[in-house]
Protein backbone atom coordinates (compact mmCIF):
# COMPACT_ATOMS: atom_id res chain seq x y z
CA UNK A 1 0.00 0.00 0.00
CA UNK A 2 1.71 3.02 -0.88
CA UNK A 3 1.79 5.84 1.82
CA UNK A 4 0.16 9.35 1.22
CA UNK A 5 2.53 12.34 0.40
CA UNK A 6 1.91 13.95 3.16
CA UNK A 7 3.21 11.29 4.58
CA UNK A 8 6.94 11.96 2.86
CA UNK A 9 6.20 15.43 3.72
CA UNK A 10 6.17 14.51 7.26
CA UNK A 11 9.42 12.65 7.08
CA UNK A 12 11.52 15.06 5.43
CA UNK A 13 9.92 17.46 8.28
CA UNK A 14 11.10 15.10 10.93
CA UNK A 15 14.74 14.93 9.28
CA UNK A 16 14.77 18.71 8.74
CA UNK A 17 14.44 18.93 12.79
CA UNK A 18 17.04 16.35 13.34
CA UNK A 19 19.05 17.64 11.32
CA UNK A 20 18.81 21.39 12.84
CA UNK A 21 19.30 19.71 16.83
CA UNK A 22 22.23 17.58 15.90
CA UNK A 23 24.43 20.50 14.71
CA UNK A 24 27.83 20.04 16.61
CA UNK A 25 28.45 22.68 19.92
CA UNK A 26 24.63 23.24 20.28
CA UNK A 27 23.47 24.18 23.96
CA UNK A 28 21.02 21.87 25.56
CA UNK A 29 18.53 24.88 25.56
CA UNK A 30 18.51 25.74 21.63
CA UNK A 31 18.41 22.16 21.22
CA UNK A 32 15.31 21.99 23.48
CA UNK A 33 14.01 25.25 21.98
CA UNK A 34 14.42 23.29 17.79
CA UNK A 35 12.98 20.36 19.11
CA UNK A 36 9.71 22.21 20.27
CA UNK A 37 9.30 23.30 16.80
CA UNK A 38 8.07 19.40 16.16
CA UNK A 39 4.56 21.04 16.65
CA UNK A 40 4.67 23.26 13.63
CA UNK A 41 3.94 19.33 11.89
CA UNK A 42 0.34 19.26 13.67
CA UNK A 43 -2.93 21.72 12.48
CA UNK A 44 -4.20 23.44 15.26
CA UNK A 45 -7.24 21.32 15.50
CA UNK A 46 -10.43 22.58 15.24
CA UNK A 47 -12.87 23.81 18.45
CA UNK A 48 -10.27 23.00 20.70
CA UNK A 49 -9.32 25.11 23.83
CA UNK A 50 -6.25 25.15 25.83
CA UNK A 51 -5.53 26.32 29.49
CA UNK A 52 -2.51 25.80 31.63
CA UNK A 53 -2.50 24.97 34.88
CA UNK A 54 -0.93 23.90 38.48
CA UNK A 55 -1.35 19.86 38.41
CA UNK A 56 -0.22 19.71 41.95
CA UNK A 57 2.62 21.25 41.60
CA UNK A 58 3.49 19.78 37.78
CA UNK A 59 3.27 22.51 35.10
CA UNK A 60 0.67 20.91 32.88
CA UNK A 61 -2.23 22.18 29.67
CA UNK A 62 -5.82 21.41 29.32
CA UNK A 63 -6.92 20.36 26.09
CA UNK A 64 -10.57 20.89 26.28
CA UNK A 65 -12.48 19.92 22.55
CA UNK A 66 -16.06 21.44 22.01
CA UNK A 67 -18.85 19.07 23.33
CA UNK A 68 -15.92 16.90 25.76
CA UNK A 69 -17.54 14.60 28.23
CA UNK A 70 -17.18 16.45 31.47
CA UNK A 71 -16.68 13.41 33.59
CA UNK A 72 -13.53 12.01 31.49
CA UNK A 73 -10.12 13.10 30.98
CA UNK A 74 -7.14 11.63 29.10
CA UNK A 75 -3.16 12.05 30.99
CA UNK A 76 -1.10 12.68 28.21
CA UNK A 77 3.13 12.62 28.26
CA UNK A 78 5.37 13.82 25.52
CA UNK A 79 7.94 12.62 23.69
CA UNK A 80 11.52 13.74 23.77
CA UNK A 81 13.76 10.96 25.54
CA UNK A 82 13.04 12.55 28.70
CA UNK A 83 15.33 15.31 27.83
CA UNK A 84 13.80 17.38 25.07
CA UNK A 85 10.08 18.35 23.80
CA UNK A 86 7.84 19.73 26.84
CA UNK A 87 3.72 19.96 26.70
CA UNK A 88 3.73 23.14 24.45
CA UNK A 89 5.30 20.30 21.77
CA UNK A 90 2.34 18.54 21.88
CA UNK A 91 -0.28 20.49 22.24
CA UNK A 92 -2.07 20.13 19.24
CA UNK A 93 -1.41 16.34 18.50
CA UNK A 94 -3.06 16.02 21.92
CA UNK A 95 -5.94 17.99 21.08
CA UNK A 96 -6.41 15.93 17.99
CA UNK A 97 -6.45 12.70 20.18
CA UNK A 98 -8.79 14.79 22.87
CA UNK A 99 -10.54 15.44 20.51
CA UNK A 100 -11.08 11.51 18.51
CA UNK A 101 -12.06 10.93 22.17
CA UNK A 102 -14.55 13.32 23.29
CA UNK A 103 -12.15 13.73 26.38
CA UNK A 104 -10.05 16.57 27.75
CA UNK A 105 -6.41 16.03 28.27
CA UNK A 106 -4.25 16.80 30.92
CA UNK A 107 -1.04 17.55 28.81
CA UNK A 108 1.92 17.07 31.38
CA UNK A 109 5.15 19.31 31.10
CA UNK A 110 7.29 16.58 33.47
CA UNK A 111 11.02 17.74 34.28
CA UNK A 112 13.40 16.88 32.15
CA UNK A 113 16.89 15.04 32.40
CA UNK A 114 19.89 15.43 32.72
CA UNK A 115 19.10 17.72 35.46
CA UNK A 116 16.26 15.63 36.65
CA UNK A 117 16.58 11.89 35.98
CA UNK A 118 14.38 9.03 36.51
CA UNK A 119 12.33 8.51 38.44
CA UNK A 120 11.37 12.43 38.14
CA UNK A 121 9.46 11.80 35.56
CA UNK A 122 7.26 9.19 36.72
CA UNK A 123 7.03 11.03 39.63
CA UNK A 124 5.54 13.95 38.05
CA UNK A 125 3.06 11.46 36.02
CA UNK A 126 2.38 9.95 39.36
CA UNK A 127 1.35 13.48 40.86
CA UNK A 128 -0.83 14.82 37.64
CA UNK A 129 -2.63 11.55 38.09
CA UNK A 130 -3.17 12.06 41.69
CA UNK A 131 -4.27 16.17 40.96
CA UNK A 132 -7.37 14.84 38.34
CA UNK A 133 -8.21 12.20 40.75
CA UNK A 134 -8.64 15.06 43.69
CA UNK A 135 -10.58 17.08 40.81
CA UNK A 136 -12.94 14.43 41.38
CA UNK A 137 -12.12 11.97 38.16
CA UNK A 138 -12.70 8.34 38.52
CA UNK A 139 -9.55 6.39 38.16
CA UNK A 140 -11.63 4.20 35.47
CA UNK A 141 -12.57 7.65 33.53
CA UNK A 142 -8.71 8.41 32.50
CA UNK A 143 -6.99 7.30 30.03
CA UNK A 144 -3.02 7.20 30.06
CA UNK A 145 -2.21 8.49 26.60
CA UNK A 146 1.45 9.15 25.32
CA UNK A 147 4.60 8.61 22.51
CA UNK A 148 7.81 8.07 22.40
CA UNK A 149 9.01 8.22 26.42
CA UNK A 150 5.44 9.47 26.95
CA UNK A 151 4.23 6.16 25.39
CA UNK A 152 6.83 4.75 27.86
CA UNK A 153 5.59 6.41 31.26
CA UNK A 154 1.64 5.73 29.87
CA UNK A 155 2.50 1.95 30.81
CA UNK A 156 4.47 2.80 33.74
CA UNK A 157 2.88 4.77 35.38
CA UNK A 158 -0.09 2.17 35.45
CA UNK A 159 2.53 -0.40 36.67
CA UNK A 160 3.52 1.71 39.15
CA UNK A 161 -0.06 2.07 40.71
CA UNK A 162 -0.56 -1.81 40.60
CA UNK A 163 2.64 -2.25 42.48
CA UNK A 164 1.52 -0.28 44.81
CA UNK A 165 -2.17 -1.10 44.65
CA UNK A 166 -3.70 1.33 43.68
CA UNK A 167 -6.50 1.77 41.03
CA UNK A 168 -4.90 2.82 37.52
CA UNK A 169 -6.65 4.77 34.99
CA UNK A 170 -9.07 3.12 32.50
CA UNK A 171 -6.81 2.19 29.58
CA UNK A 172 -4.03 3.22 27.56
CA UNK A 173 -3.16 4.52 24.48
CA UNK A 174 0.68 4.23 23.94
CA UNK A 175 2.52 5.24 20.47
CA UNK A 176 5.95 4.58 19.56
CA UNK A 177 6.89 3.76 23.36
CA UNK A 178 10.84 2.94 23.98
CA UNK A 179 10.12 -0.61 26.01
CA UNK A 180 13.56 -1.95 26.16
CA UNK A 181 15.90 -0.02 27.44
CA UNK A 182 18.90 -2.08 26.42
CA UNK A 183 18.58 -1.45 22.55
CA UNK A 184 18.57 -4.65 21.59
CA UNK A 185 16.33 -4.97 18.72
CA UNK A 186 16.92 -5.38 15.48
CA UNK A 187 14.88 -2.37 13.94
CA UNK A 188 17.33 -0.35 16.51
CA UNK A 189 19.68 -0.92 13.72
CA UNK A 190 17.89 -1.74 10.81
CA UNK A 191 15.58 1.29 10.56
CA UNK A 192 18.90 3.45 11.19
CA UNK A 193 18.22 4.91 7.82
CA UNK A 194 14.32 4.97 7.99
CA UNK A 195 13.22 6.61 10.84
CA UNK A 196 14.11 10.26 10.21
CA UNK A 197 14.39 11.18 13.94
CA UNK A 198 15.66 8.59 16.34
CA UNK A 199 18.90 6.86 15.70
CA UNK A 200 21.05 4.35 17.92
CA UNK A 201 23.12 6.99 19.30
CA UNK A 202 20.20 9.22 19.95
CA UNK A 203 18.75 6.87 22.32
CA UNK A 204 22.10 6.28 23.88
CA UNK A 205 22.28 9.88 24.67
CA UNK A 206 18.76 9.75 25.78
CA UNK A 207 19.57 6.62 28.42
CA UNK A 208 22.65 8.08 29.44
CA UNK A 209 20.92 11.38 30.65
CA UNK A 210 17.71 9.83 32.08
CA UNK A 211 19.17 6.77 33.77
CA UNK A 212 21.94 8.08 35.87
CA UNK A 213 22.14 5.57 39.11
CA UNK A 214 25.25 3.75 39.68
CA UNK A 215 25.09 0.63 38.21
CA UNK A 216 21.87 0.65 36.72
CA UNK A 217 20.46 -2.30 34.91
CA UNK A 218 18.86 -1.56 32.06
CA UNK A 219 16.96 -4.81 32.22
CA UNK A 220 15.22 -3.62 35.35
CA UNK A 221 11.82 -4.04 34.89
CA UNK A 222 10.48 -1.03 36.21
CA UNK A 223 12.31 1.03 33.64
CA UNK A 224 12.31 -1.84 31.01
CA UNK A 225 8.55 -2.56 30.02
CA UNK A 226 10.14 -5.63 28.31
CA UNK A 227 10.63 -7.17 31.47
CA UNK A 228 7.77 -6.00 33.75
CA UNK A 229 4.86 -8.12 34.79
CA UNK A 230 1.95 -6.65 33.02
CA UNK A 231 -1.01 -8.87 35.06
CA UNK A 232 -3.69 -6.23 35.53
CA UNK A 233 -2.84 -3.76 33.02
CA UNK A 234 -6.02 -2.17 31.60
CA UNK A 235 -7.08 -2.30 28.17
CA UNK A 236 -4.39 -0.93 26.11
CA UNK A 237 -3.98 -0.05 22.47
CA UNK A 238 -0.16 0.03 20.79
CA UNK A 239 0.73 1.96 17.52
CA UNK A 240 4.20 2.40 16.56
CA UNK A 241 5.31 3.12 13.05
CA UNK A 242 7.06 0.32 10.61
CA UNK A 243 10.25 2.56 9.98
CA UNK A 244 10.97 3.59 13.75
CA UNK A 245 13.98 2.49 15.37
CA UNK A 246 11.78 0.99 18.15
CA UNK A 247 9.53 -0.59 15.63
CA UNK A 248 10.46 -4.18 17.54
CA UNK A 249 9.64 -2.54 21.07
CA UNK A 250 6.58 -1.55 19.95
CA UNK A 251 5.44 -5.15 18.31
CA UNK A 252 7.27 -6.88 21.33
CA UNK A 253 4.81 -4.91 23.96
CA UNK A 254 1.86 -5.87 21.96
CA UNK A 255 2.75 -9.70 22.04
CA UNK A 256 3.61 -9.39 25.47
CA UNK A 257 0.37 -7.89 26.21
CA UNK A 258 -1.81 -10.70 24.64
CA UNK A 259 0.69 -13.03 27.04
CA UNK A 260 -0.75 -11.56 29.74
CA UNK A 261 -4.25 -11.74 28.77
CA UNK A 262 -4.94 -7.98 28.65
CA UNK A 263 -7.52 -6.72 26.97
CA UNK A 264 -5.16 -4.83 23.95
CA UNK A 265 -5.10 -4.28 19.90
CA UNK A 266 -1.34 -3.64 18.25
CA UNK A 267 -1.57 -1.02 14.71
CA UNK A 268 1.94 -0.72 12.85
CA UNK A 269 1.95 1.78 10.56
CA UNK A 270 3.07 0.87 7.19
CA UNK A 271 6.04 3.24 6.96
CA UNK A 272 4.90 4.89 9.51
CA UNK A 273 7.98 7.22 11.57
CA UNK A 274 8.57 7.16 15.06
CA UNK A 275 5.85 9.34 17.00
CA UNK A 276 3.95 10.33 13.96
CA UNK A 277 1.08 11.37 15.62
CA UNK A 278 2.93 14.85 15.49
CA UNK A 279 1.52 14.66 12.09
CA UNK A 280 -1.74 14.99 13.33
CA UNK A 281 -4.47 17.06 10.93
CA UNK A 282 -1.69 17.12 7.85
CA UNK A 283 -1.39 13.05 7.14
CA UNK A 284 -4.17 11.14 6.58
CA UNK A 285 -3.03 7.80 7.86
CA UNK A 286 -2.40 9.94 10.94
CA UNK A 287 -5.68 10.57 11.01
CA UNK A 288 -7.06 7.99 10.75
CA UNK A 289 -4.99 6.20 13.52
CA UNK A 290 -5.70 8.84 15.97
CA UNK A 291 -9.66 8.09 15.13
CA UNK A 292 -8.42 4.54 16.27
CA UNK A 293 -6.84 5.46 19.37
CA UNK A 294 -10.32 7.97 19.93
CA UNK A 295 -12.33 4.92 19.52
CA UNK A 296 -10.25 2.82 21.57
CA UNK A 297 -10.83 5.42 24.17
CA UNK A 298 -14.66 5.98 23.78
CA UNK A 299 -15.13 2.09 24.23
CA UNK A 300 -12.92 1.35 27.33
CA UNK A 301 -13.32 4.46 29.56
CA UNK A 302 -16.00 4.55 32.42
CA UNK A 303 -16.35 1.02 31.31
Amino acid sequence: MAVSRQAHEFAEFLADVSAKSSTPGLDLAVIRDIVDSHHKASTEPEGVSYAEVDAGGVPALWAVPEGADPDKALLHFHFGGSVTASMHSDRKAAGHIAKAAGARSLVVDFRLAPEHPHPAQLDDAGTAYRWLLAQGYQPRNIGSTGHSIGGTLAVLLPLRLLAKGEATPGAIVSVSPWTDLTLHNPSVDENEDNDKMLSRATLELFRAAWLQEPGVDFTDPRISIANADLTGLPPTTVHYGAYETLADDGAALGRRLADFKVTSEVHALPEGQHSFILGAGRVPEVDQAIQRMGQWLRLHLGS
